[in-house]
């Protein structure tokens, strides 16, 4: 995976996220859509196999680069929760 900042003001950011696809960027949006300093998160990805996914992300004056930090900390979260559980399952 790659980062690369295309634009980026006091409140909005597009960054490509080269070399993922809608399983990541979806749960990323779900995470910054859940972050009330967020007004907008959405990407576009023109096509599966040819291009990469540039996430959109709109605040209310907060720092998206801060915004998408913290999201990215509640989806380890999330993952590491979902393992911990995962494991108690699987050892009944």
């Amino acid at each position: 995976m790659e980062l690369k900042i295309i634009d980026k003001t006091e409140d909005e950011m597009h960054l490509e996220i080269i070399g993922e696809n809608h399983t990541l960027l979806n749960m990323l949006k779900s995470a910054l859509l859940d972050d009330k300093r967020v007004q907008i998160a959405t990407y576009d990805m023109k096509h599966v196999s040819i291009s990469d996914p540039i996430l959109f992300v709109k605040t209310d004056g907060a720092d998206p680069i801060e915004v998408v930090k913290d999201a990215a900390n509640v989806m380890v979260t999330q993952c590491d929760e979902f393992l911990g559980v995962f494991k108690t399952a699987i050892d009944i």
